[in-house]
């Protein structure tokens, strides 16, 4: 009798402990956490939509919007922080805009919850948090967001509420201008007259002109001038110029002396003067008579900026007897002159080095019979000096299937 009823003792309270032991409530108390955190990622989630959709200017309408008493409109601040119309008035616009997107105020034992759930995923959202004490404090970062005073008190602000706060640029007034349109039109200051839709007008100026190569916009000449930030330091007495929008170094005064059916030339690799055979007294036997002023260049490169009458120590010049035009192309003979690659030939060689040509554009590729115009790149990693140079691959190889050497070299990618 004693056995049997410490059997049935023994399975009753093998019983009670799988039913009411704590691992048996682990599930129900994680599954509780996981429905409380999506739902509080589905509020932010939420006013995240609404906040995008006032950026965009178009409406999120979702029930989430009315359950979650979510909100967002722009306000906008003067330069003493109080409220102001976003509205331009003349000239003039607020100094501050924002737009704002708020929710109801959240339980303070969802905090720390919260502030988990913008870290994991809103971290890169800027001033997106929990309002708290005049402040936003954000998830995935120690700094906080003050909020000003005037906003608080415009959105009465309380603490737990989620606040995303957006600043923006309003949109610069436009500027309108009337009066009399006739040939004899007086313009106000800012404004210029122009003939246009068969009647004189007063145009406001263009104030945000861009400016190309090394200039800059003067907005007291209203034109572009030349930036002396990039101005730059020029060897011996050469002197800084700007030619075609971009400084060059140029030496003002020719100091090399030449005799003969030699002239001083200015070389741009070493920024020294060099003699150089003067093509105007080079005779040849042609119907044609050569002229260095015929010599068909296009834009010049990226180094030689100044129009010049010859061609460079790696060119040879080509005279056409039919049209009697001269051009210029690339001589592969000139690689191992030391005025055209001032380098030794024998350091550009190997599977990850090969010379190529600086060909200035397109039209110039087009004189070469040797080189398709469709091979040659023209970006930064290629110089356009109208010289040979050598392509420095460092730990990859030349593309052999892309390359020609000593005109095209290009790296495998």
């Amino acid at each position: 009798m004693n056995i049997f009823l410490i059997m049935i003792m023994s399975i009753f309270m093998a019983a009670y402990y799988m039913f009411f032991a704590p691992s048996a409530r682990v599930p129900e108390q994680e599954t509780d956490h996981a429905i409380a955190v999506s739902d509080l990622r589905s509020v932010v989630e939420c006013a995240l939509a609404v906040h995008n959709a006032q950026i965009a200017g178009t409406v999120f309408d979702d029930i989430c919007v009315e359950q979650n008493s979510i909100k967002s409109e722009f306000i906008c601040l003067d330069s003493r922080l109080a409220i102001t119309s976003c509205e331009a008035s003349g000239l003039k616009r607020p100094n501050f805009s924002f737009i704002i997107t708020t929710t109801g105020s959240i339980d303070k034992s969802d905090y720390n919850s919260m502030m988990e759930i913008l870290e994991q995923n809103f971290s890169t959202s800027g001033s997106f948090g929990i309002y708290q004490d005049g402040i936003i404090i954000s998830g995935g970062t120690s700094a906080t967001r003050a909020v000003p005073d005037a906003i608080q008190k415009q959105l009465e602000l309380q603490d737990g509420q989620i606040v995303y706060m957006t600043h923006y640029d309003a949109p610069d007034p436009e500027r309108l201008f009337s009066g009399d349109t006739t040939d004899n039109l007086v313009c106000p200051a800012g404004t210029n007259k122009t003939y246009r839709f068969g009647r004189w007008q007063c145009i406001g100026y263009n104030m945000k002109t861009s400016c190309g190569g090394d200039m800059i916009w003067d907005d007291s000449l209203m034109e572009c001038v030349p930036d002396e930030s990039r101005k730059p330091l020029c060897a011996g007495r050469q002197t800084a110029v700007i030619v075609d929008e971009v400084w060059e170094c140029v030496n003002p005064f020719v100091e090399q002396q030449c005799g003969g059916n030699m002239i001083a030339r200015l070389n741009y690799e070493t920024l020294e003067w060099e003699c150089v055979e003067d093509p105007n007294k080079i005779s040849a036997a042609t119907k044609c008579n050569i002229s260095a002023t015929a010599a068909k260049r296009g834009r010049g490169g990226a180094t030689v900026r100044i129009a010049s009458n010859i061609c460079t120590d790696c060119e040879k010049m080509i005279l056409n007897e039919e049209t009697c035009e001269t051009t210029c192309v690339p001589d592969p003979q000139k690689v191992s002159d030391t005025r055209c690659y001032p380098g030794r030939g024998t350091e550009c060689k190997g599977a990850s080095r090969a010379f190529y040509f600086g060909f200035p554009n397109q039209a110039y590729v087009q004189n070469v019979p040797e080189v398709p115009v469709s091979s040659v790149p023209f970006d930064t990693e290629h110089s356009q000096n109208r010289r040979f140079n050598c392509l420095d691959c460092g730990d990859g190889t030349i593309d052999s299937s892309k390359s020609k050497p000593p005109y095209v070299a290009v790296c495998n990618k």
